[in-house]
């Protein structure tokens, strides 16, 4: 069953206009999953909304959203009032600029999307919007409301479509200074960074994320299907200590002398078959 449409609505440049529909581009929604239970009878938990002063549980009509401006102290803010200042969606997607690709720093990327024409008309407009921005070399950035907040998006083709990438504020992008400005001064020497080179020269290879592996997924996905067989679960050995190469210098070389592998060649993970545990047909829905 295809993915139900996050957004639909219309992508514009100047004159030229496509319906078009947005798809998050990724999903965590095959990631094994947790539930917590009551150890002693098996019972899922469940979470009462209490007052933290009183301890009663409170009922939901009585819930609003309260901003924090003080120790104890809270404005509080409606639905209604929410909803009065909520930015009411154009349903379109204006391009206001294009900027080289290489301007956008990598912090700024929040989530892909993909585009695509929403239904049988509009494939040419689509078709020339994305032309365009392929020919250019460059990205579109537009504005887009979801959930009632307003986001930069950045357009730019892919294949036969479009994918769009919400971007931060820069009120929520840290500055680095704050964290790099203890970092000391080092000189680094021409051997140092021969020897460093030459590792990376032995590592190198072409992406390619089908040799990615999610070994924590696996080990889960093991241990799920060993428990539901009965298989009594022992504790592994603890890993040995290694010891600590002191001199830098030391410590390049012997890297070096571990990697043998030719430059360009795709990393290989070891051979691994993550498998999912079978779920009984009453407990295909996910966990919340």
């Amino acid at each position: 069953m295809a993915p139900r449409a996050n957004w639909k609505g219309f992508l514009r440049l100047s004159l030229v206009t496509c319906p078009i529909a947005l798809f998050p581009a990724t999903s965590e929604s095959d990631k094994i999953r947790f539930n917590q239970i009551n150890k002693n009878t098996g019972h899922r938990i469940k979470y009462a909304k209490v007052d933290a002063e009183t301890g009663e549980e409170v009922e939901r009509e009585d819930i609003v959203k309260g901003y924090k401006v003080d120790t104890d102290t809270y404005i509080q803010v409606s639905d209604d009032e929410l909803d009065n200042i909520a930015l009411e969606s154009t349903h379109t997607i204006d391009i206001d600029e294009f900027v080289p690709r290489e301007e956008i720093d990598n912090r700024f990327l929040i989530r892909p999307y993909y585009i695509v024409p929403d239904g049988k008309v509009g494939h040419d407009a689509y078709a020339v919007i994305r032309e365009t921005i392929r020919s250019m070399n460059m990205m579109a950035l537009g504005r887009i409301v979801l959930t009632n907040r307003e986001h930069i998006i950045a357009l730019e083709p892919l294949e036969k479509g479009l994918m769009g990438t919400l971007l931060r504020f820069p009120y929520e992008v840290r500055d680095e200074s704050e964290y790099f400005d203890d970092i000391k001064d080092v000189k680094v020497t021409k051997e140092m960074l021969d020897l460093a080179r030459h590792i990376v020269e032995s590592k190198a290879a072409d992406f390619d994320p089908k040799h990615f592996e999610d070994h924590y997924e696996a080990a889960l996905a093991d241990l799920i299907e060993r428990k539901r067989s009965g298989e009594k679960i022992k504790a592994p050995a603890a890993p040995r200590e290694s010891g600590n190469v002191i001199n830098l210098m030391d410590a390049l070389r012997q890297s070096l002398k571990g990697n043998t592998k030719s430059a360009r060649r795709p990393v290989k993970t070891q051979a691994r078959t993550t498998r999912k545990p079978a779920r009984s047909k009453a407990r295909t829905r996910k966990a919340s």
